[in-house]
């Protein structure tokens, strides 16, 4: 018994010390490790979706696509009913078509009118010859009646003719301004017609661009996700339809605590273990911080001027670069949660 217990008594501290031992060099390792590294496991895979609305309103007509699958930038996903579309379009061409008449008569008018200012120009000048004429008469004939070489009626005639001229003159004078007076009208006409064509080419161009938006594209290269449209289906312009995850934009979001952020940099070194891919680790560096903490940015911010005030440790969102292997890179999903650990060395 006395040689058991003499066992007993050793055994017992080689286990304690081997156990201290344990505990030391674990202490150290962890140490070491977390006095060069800022680790958090409120991360999370992110990525650039892109969603796909609709520009106008229309009977869905065909679907060129499948959830989860992926897709090219400017591939027609869907195409909506365009034969109203189409008719808009061949209405505003046909409403060019009028305008462009309506330019066609304006210019015939103003060729009549110029001719018939030519006209009344040289109406003008002939009724000036004749008033002179008159006036010369008259004279004559004024003091040929005072010594009595003729008659009075023959005096009073020259008068007459006089008066005449002097009328017709004013007649063909008035004449030929209204004719001016036309031709400016006419010109007006004209720019006015010439405005009604480009308006309807303005019609024009937008009844194509709207009829262009019955083919939905594609805005980015990636994978189609949230298929919310059916064949047949009535949308409306700015509903949903679904949405991509762009190719290339995947990138890791990792909520540090405010007091892990002292020695963190751009640029520091990240390595990053997916939870779904524990075994594939991923190397990075950090991108940028967001300018808010994630509470602030909520839908409903705390009011820290309440008078129940608790002291919370915040949380602000870094974004971290990463690389990894092609493989992979085709596994990641956004919202797939992760670990990052960042190099403060």
């Amino acid at each position: 018994m006395t040689t058991e217990k003499k066992k007993k008594n050793i055994v017992v501290p080689i286990i304690l010390g081997v156990l201290l031992v344990i505990g030391v060099i674990f202490g150290i390792t962890e140490w070491n490790y977390y006095s060069k590294h800022v680790d958090t496991d409120d991360a999370q895979i992110d990525g650039d979706i892109s969603p796909v609305v609709a520009r106008v309103g229309g009977y869905v007509k065909d679907i060129n696509f499948e959830e989860n699958t992926h897709v090219t930038e400017g591939q027609v996903l869907v195409k909506l009913d365009d034969n109203d579309y189409k008719v808009k379009l061949e209405q505003a061409q046909s409403g060019q078509k009028g305008a462009s008449a309506g330019v066609g008569v304006a210019q015939s008018q103003i060729i009549a009118t110029q001719a018939n200012t030519s006209t009344a120009k040289a109406n003008v000048a002939a009724a000036r010859v004749k008033l002179n004429l008159a006036n010369k008469d008259y004279d004559r004939y004024a003091n040929l009646v005072k010594d009595g070489s003729i008659t009075q009626q023959a005096f009073d005639q020259a008068k007459a003719s006089k008066e005449s001229a002097q009328a017709a003159y004013q007649a063909a004078t008035d004449q030929y301004n209204a004719a001016v007076k036309q031709v400016g009208t006419t010109q007006s006409q004209l720019a006015v017609s010439s405005n009604v064509i480009s308006q309807r080419q303005s019609d024009i161009d937008f009844a194509k661009l709207q009829l262009s938006y019955t083919d939905i594209k594609a805005p980015a290269t990636g994978i189609v996700s949230k298929k919310n449209v059916q064949k047949g289906q009535l949308v409306q312009a700015g509903q949903s339809l679904f949405s991509i995850v762009n190719d290339g934009s995947i990138y890791v979001t990792a909520n540090f605590k405010e007091t892990q952020l002292e020695k963190i940099r751009e640029g520091s070194k990240v390595e990053i273990e997916v939870d779904a891919y524990p075994d594939d680790k991923i190397q990075g560096e950090v991108y940028n911080f967001s300018p808010i903490t994630g509470a602030k940015g909520s839908l409903l911010p705390p009011d820290n001027a309440t008078g129940n005030f608790v002291k919370v440790v915040q949380r602000i969102p870094v974004k971290i670069k990463i690389h990894p292997s092609k493989e992979l890179l085709a596994k990641l999903r956004p919202g797939m949660s992760v670990k990052a650990s960042v190099s403060t060395k």
